[in-house]
């Protein structure tokens, strides 16, 4: 159950066995995730740490089998799992470079009446590139740092000349209050994460995966229309309507930000391996430039009606 779309992809840790912690148990010594009922039932009634019959690390994603002597399989050594730690320091590389980037191309792109046309057709060009750098990660099933790291500069120079836009043609300091929005919908959604307020299940995933795919296919037949038909399409992104779907959009990125953290969470609880905190990185990357953008999109939408 994992998509392969970057935009919709929450790249659960299971390989095989469906979106982590939704119908596989936990390794042995790690703590119960998703588990229905009494979160320590393993198997055997009242045993709260009774195993399954059989091979006691049958849906673990990343036991180990020593096939060539028979042995069963056993769960990945310490050393090399991942830690929290790990997916910090990639997410903070990641987004260190996509913000780089967005600085370079906002200080050397200039949107003046002159320079506009090229700095946005860069921009665009670059948006173009990462997102073809995005859908080759999302295909791929082990974390290519280069490729992530390639996708976040070429983002950060699509963000950087989109928010210079922003800033400098319609809404003076909607950048810097997008940035403040986005970092307030992180925080609030760790939160209520942290404090169980919000319960990733199958349904749940089920619903966002859902709401996310008809948002994305209303704004692609708007985009169309716009194209072809002029003017602003069918309204979707202007206007009081333009509005509704801003503040739709950015609930979304909270469900998505949601995601993400169950997928950390589930990562340290199987004993991911070390490299998997770049999948991470790459969704958390994903997710707060798409927040970002509706923010953005709603700054604009806003002081353009003013």
């Amino acid at each position: 159950m994992r998509s392969r779309n970057p935009v919709f992809s929450r790249r659960g840790f299971s390989r095989d066995n469906g979106y982590a912690g939704f119908n596989a148990a936990p390794q042995a010594g790690g703590p119960a995730v998703a588990t229905q009922g009494n979160p320590y039932a393993q198997g055997a009634q009242g045993n709260p740490y009774a195993q399954p019959a059989g091979n006691p690390y049958a849906q673990n994603p990343y036991a180990q089998q020593n096939l060539q002597y028979g042995a069963p399989p056993q769960a990945p050594a310490t050393a090399g799992r991942m830690t929290m730690d790990d997916v910090i320091i990639r997410t903070a590389s990641t987004l260190g470079v996509l913000v780089v980037t967005a600085a370079l191309a906002w200080a050397l792109l200039p949107v003046d009446d002159a320079n506009i046309g090229r700095s946005y057709g860069i921009g665009i060009g670059a948006a173009l590139v990462g997102m073809v750098l995005a859908l080759v990660q999302s295909f791929k099933r082990k974390p290519t740092p280069a490729l992530i790291l390639s996708y976040a500069a070429f983002e950060g120079v699509f963000l950087g000349v989109v928010s210079s836009v922003v800033d400098n043609r319609i809404a003076d300091g909607a950048a810097m209050q997008a940035v403040i929005g986005t970092m307030a919908v992180f925080a609030a959604v760790l939160v209520a994460y942290k404090a169980g307020w919000i319960r990733v299940n199958r349904r749940f995933y089920g619903f966002v995966m859902a709401a996310a795919l008809g948002f994305v296919l209303l704004m692609m037949v708007n985009l169309l229309f716009a194209v072809f038909g002029g003017g602003d399409g069918l309204g979707f992104r202007s206007g009081a309507l333009g509005v509704v779907f801003g503040v739709i959009g950015v609930i979304l990125g909270a469900c998505f930000l949601a995601l993400d953290f169950k997928q950390v969470e589930d990562g340290l609880a199987y004993g991911a391996p070390r490299e998997e905190s770049w999948f991470a990185a790459f969704g958390l990357t994903l997710t707060l430039v798409w927040i970002y953008l509706e923010f953005l999109r709603l700054i604009a939408i806003l002081n353009s009606n003013d």
